[in-house]
């Protein structure tokens, strides 16, 4: 699939159409598109066995210590068996596939193109690449086990929020959420709690959806456990 696009496909998708638009840039000539994505998606990760998604802000360089801890905690679940999947991209993502690659284990880039192109980072042992955000959320949630939600901004909350919401509804099922940082995360459990909870917008057994830790250690043995106990390595 090709890498660099002038077209940024999900603005174009989302946009409302004109009048007497070229065939190939209405919808329909556009499932296709979308079709082909979601075929080399599943053929290729169909292949790669249980894995964990990690996600995190792109900003941080090496010397953070959340990107020391992503690293780590990637090459821990490497070492037990998991693959890991991320959005290709530096920052967290860099981390987790560079902990995963040092392990020797299966190191997954999902990138994305984006109005600020995006450059993929050299820790990947297998590598896509998506012009549709769902497509490729599709991919995270279907070929992963657990999510590591790390420090990060609008887009790490979509899919903290997306993941909360398919344990939630019951649409997977056996699905860790683990939230690293207790500092930058704590108050938004507090307001979570706070403010969701007690307008009863969610119930107390929300909250205990996702786990916090400060610990790679930990983070990584919470996902080993339970994919353990359910089968998957």
């Amino acid at each position: 699939m090709a890498k660099n696009h002038t077209t940024h496909e999900d603005r174009e998708l989302l946009r409302a159409a004109k009048a007497k638009e070229d065939f190939t840039k209405t919808d329909p000539w556009r499932v296709l598109r979308i079709q082909g994505e979601f075929v080399e998606g599943f053929d290729t990760l169909s292949k790669v066995g249980p894995a964990v998604a990690i996600f995190g802000s792109s900003q941080f360089n090496k010397e953070s210590p959340y990107y020391q801890a992503a690293a780590k905690t990637a090459e821990t679940l490497s070492r037990a068996g998991l693959a890991i999947i991320t959005g290709g991209g530096p920052g967290i993502m860099e981390a987790a596939n560079w902990g995963a690659h040092r392990a020797g284990g299966i190191s997954v880039g999902c990138n994305i193109d984006l109005p600020n192109e995006q450059e993929p980072n050299p820790y990947q042992t297998i590598e896509l690449h998506f012009r549709y955000f769902f497509v490729r959320k599709m991919m995270f949630i279907k070929y992963s086990v657990a999510f590591i939600i790390f420090p990060g901004g609008f887009g790490t909350m979509d899919e903290l929020f997306e993941s909360l919401t398919l344990v939630q509804t019951g649409k997977i099922k056996h699905f860790p959420v683990v939230l690293f940082g207790l500092r930058y995360w704590r108050k938004f459990l507090q307001w979570m709690q706070n403010c969701m909870l007690r307008e009863g917008c969610i119930c107390d057994d929300d909250l205990s959806l996702c786990t916090i830790t400060d610990d790679p250690e930990q983070a990584a043995q919470i996902i080993i456990e339970n994919s353990k106990r359910h089968g998957y390595i």
